[in-house]
């Protein structure tokens, strides 16, 4: 769970408006997020990467009770590498990626950046699963690794 210092602070996540929205492509899923994401990253693991059809997934971290959404997602399950499972949800009329869920920490899903109604207020603050990175996705070098 994430600590309740870091969703106060919205410096761990770079987001720091109190209530973020945003959906799919179509409209047909939305979401409010009360409260701040605890940390914001680019994942730039293999799954991350098929799922957005990109060198990486930008992402944040939120807990699951903050969420309120509406519509219907579709999902699909992968094993991680850690061994859980996760669920990649998308639009199943437009296709777009939302959020996913991991069996590991199931208090909490990411919601990918994209989806954000102004995708301009996402900070990542690191790389995670930078092993997997592609030679042509650059990511600021700055970023925590």
């Amino acid at each position: 769970m994430l600590s309740s210092a870091m969703r106060r602070s919205g410096k761990v996540s770079g987001l720091e408006n109190s209530l973020l929205s945003g959906g799919c492509a179509c409209g047909a899923v939305r979401y409010e997020l009360a409260g701040v994401p605890g940390f914001s990253f680019l994942c730039q693991c293999r799954r991350c990467q098929r799922a957005t059809g990109s060198g990486h997934a930008p992402a944040f971290k939120v807990e699951q009770e903050d969420l309120s959404l509406t519509g219907t997602l579709t999902s699909y399950e992968v094993t991680a590498d850690s061994g859980h499972s996760v669920s990649h949800e998308f639009c199943p009329v437009c296709g777009s990626p939302v959020r996913s869920v991991t069996t590991q920490f199931p208090e909490t899903c990411s919601l990918y950046a994209a989806s954000l109604d102004d995708p301009s207020v996402f900070k990542p603050t690191c790389v995670i699963f930078q092993s997997s990175a592609q030679p042509w996705d650059h990511v600021d070098p700055q970023l925590i690794k």
